[in-house]
């Protein structure tokens, strides 16, 4: 039997509007998980009342991360901006008098911060939290239930899961993962697990996040919190190892952009019932002495070389699968509520730029938030030399699973780069000082239909359909200097395209390799209108582009490569080459002289740190005293060339065009500047612009 597309695509569609809300169709409150959760209510109940346990001191170490996220969707990992590594002593009394002193800290800047955490972030959770908890100083989340306790039953709904087996050191454990959602998720109320003992019903482990209204900041994304217990003294469970993360989202105009607090303790060395006297619990609960910032003796190596690999992602699978079912919740929350509209853009450059089609463009966007995950962006830039106003309008429809459906209409300028050699920014700067504009603009207008599923296996899949027509442009600035290239000689065309795409986010790989990348197979059809006669004719497009690295000790190795190929009975026309040349595709090379049915491009670069100039940034700390030196090995290649696409195309022969570079990332790695020399026709060329991590933002 044959399915048709139609059918297909609504089957595709279904899936993934109907998989997440699927995944929560199982039973509740049935009477065995009932009976264990108010077991371990109970169970918990004797633990804090037992008086057998008088007191204990332990020591504890840990890591307090602060880290940066940007981008749609936020599927890239999020990076380190701040470590800090801190030693504690942890002292505990009956009822629940607690005393924590920090006697070493030392910190370290990746990017700059002036970043202050709340007081309670720089020690652990005692007790297993009381029966309300509560965080960051009560600014965070305040007053929620614990989910095992009197009122807890009541306003907690319980589910097992599974039964699965804990390592706590040397002792093996048999648990219950019992799943827990509170009865009214309007409420102040936690959601996540529980992890029971199957013997002794005590909690092992926890893991939640808060419902939107527990939040006491609005700005918050989640919180969520991993606790951890080890069994002392054969009787005690007591604090082993914890998690905590606090995610604050917002946009910057239309930007996504994330802010992380991640802290992670290990807990132990154990004293227990050695009388403490009470008057050592007095004044605050955690303190700083002002020698903790001088004392290294804790401490062996840099932050940075015992700083755990996994820092940027919870590395517990079934950790990471509660707070992920935690955090849906939260998200459809939020995408339930959100109505609003501002003002919108994805970057610098939709409000401003300048290139040799367009000269100086202005723009701006307005986003309207719906509720119930609906949107409607509108955006409009308008340029002074073409004297041609763009803009697109669209309908958006967003799950909290990640699933999404979008109808957008549009007029734009395409760029012909499935590589961008510059960031729009600096572009804009070279091409009104210099003349040097690297873009490769055709006009297009039409339709774009685009179907986004959750992450599947560590990649997101997507279909898009488009209905347009394109056409040549002209170049209508003057640069300040200099003179411009002439543009690209696209034709005219009227096209439908159907695309499947797969992006993967950075995840970490075999060998330990972080690894990104974006696939995109394209079927186009398309009729020409030329010399008062139309040709129709069709193509199959493949492109694909990857990054992969590896830290070594303070040393990175970065693999990058990015390419394609085109099918097509007949000519293809200019705007579907491929196009090289350029500090990214080909250092060595003139922007865009290398073009082709088939390209590939592909760098091998190793990272170091070398000395360099440390400069204060006030507030912001100090700019790092190295900088990484990157030298590299690159290879591009075409075929299937034609005539020249560009004039000044002489080097546009078919082949390899090698070339050799050296990088330099200084600025906590935020700026880059680039020699390389291309060893086929080429020349010496020098370029210098921000990290490519910062350019959807420029």
């Amino acid at each position: 039997m044959q399915l048709g597309q139609t059918t297909v695509l609504r089957i595709f569609f279904l899936c993934a509007l109907v998989a997440p809300v699927a995944s929560k169709a199982q039973g509740w409150n049935d009477e065995r998980s009932r009976k264990l959760a108010e077991d371990a209510t109970s169970r918990r109940a004797l633990q804090l009342a037992d008086t057998g346990l008088v007191d204990y001191s332990a020591s504890a170490k840990g890591y307090l991360t602060f880290l940066a996220q940007l981008g749609e969707g936020f599927t890239d990992p999020p990076k380190i901006v701040r470590a800090d590594q801190l030693a504690l002593e942890i002292f505990w009394k009956a009822p629940n008098l607690s005393k924590q002193r920090i006697f070493a800290r030392r910190d370290t800047l990746l990017m700059p911060t002036d970043i202050q955490y709340h007081r309670d972030h720089l020690g652990i959770i005692q007790n297993n939290f009381p029966n309300i908890i509560r965080l960051g100083d009560g600014d965070e989340v305040q007053d929620v239930p614990h989910p095992l306790s009197a009122l807890g039953l009541e306003e907690y709904d319980f589910s097992i899961r599974d039964s699965l087996q804990i390592r706590l050191g040397p002792r093996t454990l048999n648990v219950y993962e019992v799943r827990v959602r509170p009865r009214n998720p309007s409420l102040p109320r936690a959601v996540g697990a529980v992890f029971i003992d199957v013997e002794s019903h005590d909690v092992v482990r926890m893991a939640f996040s808060f419902t939107r209204a527990a939040l006491k900041d609005k700005e918050l994304d989640d919180v969520s919190v991993v606790l951890e217990n080890g069994l002392f003294e054969g009787r005690f469970w007591l604090p082993r190892r914890q998690e905590i993360e606090i995610r604050r989202s917002g946009t910057w105009l239309d930007f996504p952009a994330r802010g992380i607090i991640r802290g992670r303790w290990e807990i132990c060395c154990y004293v227990v019932n050695k009388g403490i006297d009470r008057t050592f619990f007095n004044g605050q609960e955690i303190v700083i002495p002002g020698s903790a910032y001088t004392n290294k003796s804790a401490f062996t190596g840099n932050i940075l070389d015992s700083l755990p690999a996994d820092v940027r992602a919870v590395s517990d699978e079934d950790v990471r699968k509660v707070q992920d079912e935690a955090r849906a919740l939260v998200r459809e929350q939020a995408l339930a509520r959100t109505k609003r509209t501002g003002l919108a853009g994805r970057s610098v450059s939709d409000f401003i730029h300048f290139n040799r089609v367009e000269g100086l463009a202005i723009g701006g966007g307005l986003l309207s938030r719906l509720g119930g995950g609906v949107s409607l962006p509108i955006r409009a830039s308008y340029g002074f030399s073409d004297r041609e106003l763009k803009g697109s309008v669209g309908l958006t429809l967003e799950r909290a699973s990640g699933a999404s459906i979008g109808l957008n209409l549009f007029r734009m300028y395409k760029d012909v780069s499935d590589e961008p050699e510059r960031s729009r920014v600096v572009n804009s700067i070279a091409a009104q000082e210099f003349g040097s504009d690297y873009t490769d603009q055709f006009d297009a207008r039409g339709a774009l239909l685009r179907i986004r599923a959750p992450m599947v296996h560590g990649t997101i899949p997507s279909l898009e359909f488009a209905v347009e027509q394109q056409k040549p442009l002209d170049v209508h600035a003057r640069p300040a200097s200099g003179s411009f290239e002439p543009t690209i000689p696209a034709e005219h065309l009227d096209e439908t395209r159907a695309a499947l795409v797969l992006e993967r986010p950075n995840r970490v790989g075999p060998f330990g390799f972080e690894i990104r990348g974006r696939a995109a197979g394209e079927l186009i059809s398309w009729k020409a209108n030329e010399c008062c006669s139309t040709t129709k004719s069709s193509l199959g497009r493949f492109s694909f582009s990857a990054q992969m690295e590896k830290p070594f000790g303070n040393n990175r190795l970065v693999f990058q490569t990015s390419g394609g190929t085109v099918q097509s009975s007949s000519s293809v026309p200019p705007q579907h080459l491929f196009f090289l040349g350029g500090p990214v595709t080909a250092p060595g090379y003139d922007f865009h002289t290398l073009s082709g049915k088939s390209a590939f491009s592909g760098r091998t670069e190793w990272r170091f740190p070398v000395p360099f100039p440390t400069v204060t940034l006030g507030r912001y700390g100090r700019t790092p005293s190295t900088a990484a030196l990157a030298p590299y090995l690159n290879l591009a290649g075409v075929s299937g060339t034609n005539a020249p696409v560009r004039s000044g195309g002489a080097s546009n022969k078919p082949g390899w065009y090698p070339s050799i570079g050296v990088g330099l990332l200084p600025m906590f790695e935020l700026v880059r500047l680039d020699v390389a020399r291309g060893l086929r026709d080429g020349r010496w060329t020098f370029s210098i612009d921000v990290t490519r991590d910062l350019w959807g933002i420029l």
